[in-house]
């Protein structure tokens, strides 16, 4: 089965979806590898989401202004949520007015690109640890990145305009991050959802509760839309947000039977059978999941990011995973 939108095949760079809207795809759609979306009427454009670094943000919004002479100035920049691949190229959008949710401003305050540099600048006396940072993070100019944050911040939702086109942001976290807005544009019949959805890679619970994302997978599913931008991986329909939900419910299940029969949250990890889920990417993020699955049943302390990421080595290393395109 796919989920993929027919419409669109799952290339890199720009794809126009109608009445002023595109998206910026790139494959494979994991670690870094994240989507942005455009949104453009009338002399007005707004760039949902930028990229980890400066040079691939050069490269989409260049794209963004040979496909539209109001993208040649753009007016405003959404931030889905906090996490570099989201944000870390406002830089390049310097007279721009930058909206997040509070949170989300919050976050991107305490994971500036140079800790990422830090952690790849450690990564050789890392052993495995070391080796999965770098293919995670390696690809990625983190120097080139001159951090800046959201001007415009709001609680709650918010709803504005571009051009003529009314925008709604609608926050739903905390679920992947605690900032999580969905960027709803009615006219044009498409949301763009951050990291709501990875769309054939496994969903990295890094906040939860994972109700909430559940949640926001329905809230979606509600919606009078016809095409879904995720933040990673090919854009998608409904079939998509709902193999997600699945996702996230069946979880939820193994990891609950796991923490009541008394495992850790690493062992529950390499215990439970991805089944239907095996050949997503980067499936060795079951481990943050678990472990925030298990902090959300009780468990005491939640591993701090460090060891998160030294159990993905581990669970990398000992199941490695053929990519493969989504």
């Amino acid at each position: 089965m796919t989920i993929a939108h027919p419409k669109f095949a799952y290339e890199k760079g720009l794809h126009q979806i109608g009445n002023g809207a595109y998206a910026w795809l790139q494959p494979d759609g994991g670690w870094g590898w994240s989507n942005s979306g455009l949104i453009v009427d009338a002399d007005q454009a707004l760039v949902v989401d930028t990229l980890f670094d400066v040079p691939l943000t050069q490269d989409m919004l260049a794209a963004y202004a040979d496909a539209e002479k109001a993208a040649k100035t753009v007016n405003k920049v959404i931030n889905t949520h906090h996490n570099g691949d989201h944000c870390n190229g406002n830089c390049c959008c310097p007279d721009a007015q930058i909206i997040a949710h509070r949170a989300t401003a919050e976050h991107m305050l305490l994971e500036p690109p140079e800790l990422v540099q830090g952690f790849l600048d450690a990564a050789p006396d890392l052993g495995d640890m070391g080796k999965y940072l770098t293919s995670c993070f390696g690809p990625f100019d983190f120097k080139s990145v001159d951090q800046k944050i959201p001007d415009t911040l709001f609680d709650g939702d918010l709803d504005i305009k571009v051009g003529d086109k009314n925008v709604h942001l609608i926050h739903v976290g905390p679920a992947h991050t605690q900032g999580d807005t969905l960027v709803h544009v009615p006219a044009d019949k498409t949301v763009y959802t951050g990291d709501i959805l990875f769309i054939g890679g496994h969903p990295i619970i890094w906040e939860g509760p994972v109700q909430n994302w559940i949640n926001a997978c329905d809230k979606i599913i509600a919606m009078d839309v016809e095409t879904i931008v995720p933040g990673h991986g090919p854009i998608t329909t409904k079939e998509g947000v709902e193999e997600v939900r699945h996702y996230l419910v069946t979880l939820r299940n193994e990891a609950r039977r796991r923490y009541e029969a008394g495992m850790n949250y690493k062992e529950a990890a390499f215990d439970i059978a991805l089944g239907v889920f095996d050949d997503w990417g980067d499936r060795e993020r079951v481990v943050v999941n678990c472990a925030t699955l298990f902090h959300e049943f009780g468990a005491a302390e939640k591993p701090d990011t460090a060891a998160l990421f030294a159990g993905m080595a581990e669970y990398a290393t000992a199941r490695p995973q053929a990519k493969s395109e989504a």
